[in-house]
């Protein structure tokens, strides 16, 4: 898998090109939507932001005068919208008691540090704290999400139940500390899922097609 991982990116790339991620125009834009698009698709979370923008809630004060319901309502559209806006208030409020309400605080902190800190915050878990490294902190880590398990699981590279942090490892000791590299990387996989290895694999035309074991071919 090893001397396979350029390969793959060069196929991906070769195809889609740059994927222009994180869809952002600032770090606080970029950790709400990070937050916003668990278990949902992106075009619900354009909504969502869209939303935020009308209301001018895309800032630190906004959201820490806003109340929980009304963060809610803005936010409905990406689903699951009272347990995301719990976590975006939780968010707020770490941000106020325990960096000053900065960001530039925040990621003053060394990578082992903010990953530290971004996996105790409510609702965040490995692919969302890792999102906000490499798009918001421009750290060198790599994200893993359900496409890139189940693209390396169809092709025999990872187990369907490895770790997240196993598969991770799979790409940054293998790979050069690059963030422009795991920023596109993550984005093509995400591509990929969405045109071709979705629940229903649709491997015809699919650019890792040559590489993928014969009896594996949806």
């Amino acid at each position: 898998m090893n001397s396979d991982k350029q390969q793959i990116f060069d196929a991906l790339f070769a195809l889609w090109g740059k994927q222009h991620w994180w869809p952002a125009q600032t770090r606080l834009e970029m950790m709400l939507g990070a937050i916003l698009t668990q278990n949902t698709a992106w075009s619900n979370v354009e909504k969502a932001v869209s939303n935020l923008r009308r209301n001018g809630a895309l800032n630190f004060q906004t959201l820490e005068k806003a109340s929980q319901n009304q963060i809610a309502e803005w936010i409905r559209p990406a689903g699951y919208f009272n347990q995301k806006a719990g976590c975006i208030k939780g968010m707020v409020e770490i941000l106020r008691e325990h960096f000053d309400g900065s960001l530039h605080q925040l990621f003053a902190l060394d990578t082992p540090a903010l990953r530290t800190e971004l996996l105790s915050w409510k609702g965040i878990g490995p692919e969302t704290a890792d999102s906000i490294l490499l798009y918001a902190g421009k750290r060198p880590v790599f994200v893993v999400d359900a496409y890139t398990k189940r693209f390396l699981s169809r092709h025999g590279w990872c187990d369907k139940n490895a770790s997240y942090d196993s598969v991770a490892k799979l790409f940054t000791e293998s790979l050069p500390e690059d963030v422009q590299l795991f920023n596109e990387y993550h984005a093509l996989i995400v591509q990929l899922g969405k045109e071709h290895c979705n629940t229903k694999p649709k491997c015809a035309g699919c650019p890792l097609e040559h590489l993928l074991p014969a009896d594996s071919r949806g």
